[in-house]
């Protein structure tokens, strides 16, 4: 690709320099055009070039956190309290009323009715029943 790009510069400079050594034998109302057509042929090409540059330094940038990162892997055989919390989107401290508020959120996102898993609705129910104390182990449906 760098290859190509010089040689446009080439050209276009080449169609410049040649247009304005020559420009006795042409008639001045065709010297325009080609001079132009060389200025452009030019800029595109370093245009064309400084562009691959800044893409390729683009791309060796590293990366940015710009997604909250999820947690990875599947739900426990007995959920936890650090699981409940987790799921919620909470601290396994929170209090109730914050709790209530995590699972009304996250419930609105997931509900059923609304196009969610039925699965994850019921894990849902069940890290709000353990974050509240309310069961111990594994009451979920599924």
């Amino acid at each position: 690709m760098g290859s190509i790009i010089a040689m446009l510069q080439r050209l276009g400079f080449f169609l410049v320099i040649f247009i304005l050594m020559h420009r006795s034998e042409f008639d001045y109302s065709n010297q325009v055009a080609p001079l132009i057509a060389g200025i452009a042929v030019a800029a595109a090409a370093y245009a064309g070039k400084y562009g691959i540059q800044a893409w390729q330094a683009f791309k060796a940038r590293p990366p940015t956190a710009r997604m909250r990162k999820f947690y990875e892997g599947g739900f426990q055989p007995v959920m936890t309290r650090r699981e409940a919390a987790m799921i919620l989107g909470v601290r396994e401290s929170t209090p109730a009323e914050k709790v209530k508020e995590a699972h009304r959120r996250v419930m609105v996102a997931n509900h059923p009715d609304a196009g969610g898993s039925h699965y994850l609705a019921s894990k849902i129910n069940e890290a709000k029943d353990i974050m509240l104390r309310r069961t111990k182990g594994s009451s979920s449906a599924f």
